[in-house]
């Protein structure tokens, strides 16, 4: 087993090599990931794997994303402190341990199996992180009580945009979704509504995630 000092070690060549390839492009990203190093994320037979620039698995057969990608995607939403984020798919709870640590105050989290609920408890508290709150439920529905958003962060892969996303959206704001097949490669989008209410969306590029499952997305 590795020791504490050499996971830290690791996890910090892999930041600095991210940051170093514009991977990371901001301070402030960087400083999250410094701050809340994916091992922290991982059940304890993967922490010699977590600073690998790969999925891991979680349990429930769900999966962390790489680091690279969970870079992308945050230094796309364009995270600034106050703003009101919607995650959807908690996951192990690693990507919004990072959104909290950018906008600096609580975030909300969708996630459907209620292990992972427990999961992602589990790893926020043993991180620090007290101002993630996580439901269980339809992520494709949203979190209706909490909205609207500035940002919404979706780490799952839809068959299309969830309408109700969209409507819990603030004008100004912005939703990050991959939109594609199950279980293959799908397109990253970036959405924006803008002070009119008029959506506009932006492709950047081919990414694979697990699929979204819900009322709005895939069906079991």
């Amino acid at each position: 087993m590795v020791d504490g000092e050499e996971l830290k070690r690791r996890w910090e060549r892999t930041v600095e090599a991210l940051f170093r390839e514009r991977v990371i492009k901001s301070e402030a990203v960087k400083r999250a990931f410094l701050k809340y190093p994916r091992y922290l994320f991982v059940e304890k037979r993967y922490w010699s794997y977590a600073h690998i620039d790969e999925p891991l698995p979680i349990p429930a057969g769900q999966t962390i994303s790489a680091p690279h990608m969970v870079a992308i995607m945050l230094e796309l939403t364009e995270l600034k402190p106050g703003m009101r984020v919607l995650e959807i798919g908690t996951g192990s709870g690693w990507n919004a341990a990072l959104i909290s640590e950018l906008v600096k105050t609580d975030v909300y989290t969708v996630e459907r199996i209620p292990e992972l609920v427990e999961f992602a408890h589990r790893n926020l508290e043993r991180a620090g992180v007290r101002n993630v709150h996580i439901f269980l439920g339809d992520g494709t529905k949203g979190f209706p009580p909490k909205a609207p958003y500035d940002r919404i962060i979706v780490t799952a892969g839809a068959p299309k945009i969830p309408e109700p996303l969209v409507e819990q959206l603030r004008p100004g704001g912005r939703l990050i979704i991959p939109v594609g097949r199950y279980h293959l490669w799908q397109d990253l989008y970036v959405v924006e509504k803008t002070e009119d209410g008029k959506i506009r969306k932006k492709h950047w590029g081919s990414v694979a995630f697990v699929p979204l499952i819900g009322e709005h997305g895939w069906r079991e």
